[in-house]
């Protein structure tokens, strides 16, 4: 069988029996193209280590991040792993594949006072009426309180809502279901804007939207869109480039942490498969501890 003939049954049982999100699946794909794209047309059966470790050599040569080599360096593992469960190949050539470790960068995140007066200012926008305005708030104050993602926010339904008990209901990665709470500003901002914004939006769509979060033509809101939203409103707060959504996240674990909160509680909300994926916010916090330490201690 041939590689990439291999690769796309691969993808199918990405899709259809791991049921990975479609992100995680198009980055496989593009990954195993690449691969076999390096080491030309190769049976499955031919290819080995050294052809893989020299694919991650010219991807090096070309100046890849250190996340996409360890990245390529996982999909090729899971791959033939699958092909010699499959029986397709006796041997797989990958079990000792090693990646550059990826280089660990803290995320960007805002001061819980930055934070309050954002949304401070979203509030006093919203009192206006103006549906985009009632919208955004709502947004901005759900992101924040919830810390769900931006595929979770944008694939919400009304059903989805509890306003009685303040949470949400969310279809995080890898199709798994998970409830995530929300403060009283949240629930206040959702309430004014399913009764004064989202009728209005949701008049002037071509067919009606179960969605919670509507664009200005009335349809379900997309992620670019809320990334050019939160980008707005963070970039001057924060002063990063190509701050989005995820930066809200950051800053709702982290701000959480800083509260006190349990570490897995936090991972709970967040919806990490693993507690060392949460644990990089205890690196954020720790900073924060001796930035303000040294700042304030006189013998620092």
């Amino acid at each position: 069988m041939e590689l990439m003939a291999a690769a796309e049954r691969f993808v199918v049982h990405l899709e259809q029996v791991r049921r990975l999100s479609s992100a995680t699946v198009r980055a496989y794909r593009s990954d195993l193209r690449d691969l076999s794209e390096s080491i030309g047309e190769s049976a499955l059966r031919d290819v080995d280590l050294e052809m893989l470790r020299d694919w991650l050599w010219r991807a090096t040569q070309r100046g890849d991040a250190r996340s996409t080599l360890a990245r390529r360096a996982a999909a090729a593992r899971s791959f033939f792993a699958w092909a010699k469960e499959e029986e397709f190949i006796g041997v797989d050539p990958s079990l000792r594949l090693i990646a550059p470790k990826r280089g660990r960068t803290l995320p960007a995140v805002a001061s819980q006072e930055g934070m309050r007066e954002l949304l401070d200012a979203r509030a006093a926008a919203a009192s206006e009426g103006d549906p985009v305005a009632l919208r955004d708030h709502a947004l901005l104050e759900l992101l924040y309180g919830s810390a769900m993602r931006v595929s979770e926010l944008c694939g919400l339904d009304i059903d989805d809502i509890d306003q009685d008990r303040s949470t949400a209901r969310v279809l995080g990665k890898g199709s798994k279901e998970r409830v995530v709470p929300f403060g009283r500003p949240a629930r206040d901002a959702i309430a004014a804007y399913l009764i004064r914004g989202r009728p209005v939006l949701l008049a002037r769509a071509a067919k009606p939207s179960p969605a919670v979060f509507l664009g200005v033509r009335g349809a379900r809101i997309g992620p670019r869109a809320v990334y050019t939203l939160v980008a707005d409103a963070l970039g001057p707060i924060i002063g990063a480039d190509a701050v989005g959504p995820h930066a809200l996240r950051h800053s709702a674990a982290t701000h959480l942490l800083d509260g006190g909160a349990d570490l897995r509680a936090v991972q709970e909300i967040l919806g990490h498969a693993s507690l060392g994926t949460t644990q990089i916010y205890t690196h954020v916090s720790s900073e924060r501890l001796t930035a303000t330490y040294r700042l304030a201690h006189p013998r620092a």
